[in-house]
């Protein structure tokens, strides 16, 4: 069997509990990718432009600081999982990919989200790291049965 971390951003703890659900449940290693400086519920209005999320959402080049990243070199898949924010991965998803090493890894791509897909998420990450491996996301709303079949398929 393949080695596989299951690692996630979570703001609001709704894809902490899925990414912690889906590690439990099939014995996968787990990080917590955290924000230097966590969001509170103001900085995640997406109703107001002036919101922190807003203002890191509008600028791809942006990078929010996050505490510590890990060592991926010993998984052969790395599963990333996240919110949707603006219909894409939130742009500390793109932190921890440029603090990582993930080539020649098999990276799977999980959203939590009440309507949004997650297709748009991995091509959106697929254009922004093209040598990278992407395969098939998925979307999570608290049933993680198929997580295994997934990851490992």
């Amino acid at each position: 069997m393949s080695n596989v971390l299951v690692t996630y951003f979570s703001a609001s703890g709704v894809t902490k509990g899925v990414a912690e659900k889906i590690a439990d449940e099939n014995d996968y290693d787990i990080f917590e990718i955290v924000p230097t400086e966590i969001y509170t519920s103001e900085d995640l209005d997406y109703t107001n432009k002036d919101s922190r999320s807003t203002i890191e959402m509008n600028d791809k080049e942006f990078r929010p600081p996050i505490v510590e990243s890990c060592d991926v070199s010993s998984y052969d898949t790395v599963v990333i999982g996240f919110p949707v924010w603006w219909y894409t991965a939130p742009t500390i998803i793109n932190t921890f990919i440029e603090s990582v090493d993930l080539s020649g890894k098999t990276i799977k791509v999980f959203c939590t989200s009440g309507g949004s897909g997650v297709d748009k998420c991995v091509s959106d990450l697929q254009d922004t790291y093209p040598e990278l491996n992407f395969a098939k996301g998925m979307r999570f709303r608290g049933d993680v049965s198929k997580a295994k079949e997934w990851i490992e398929g």
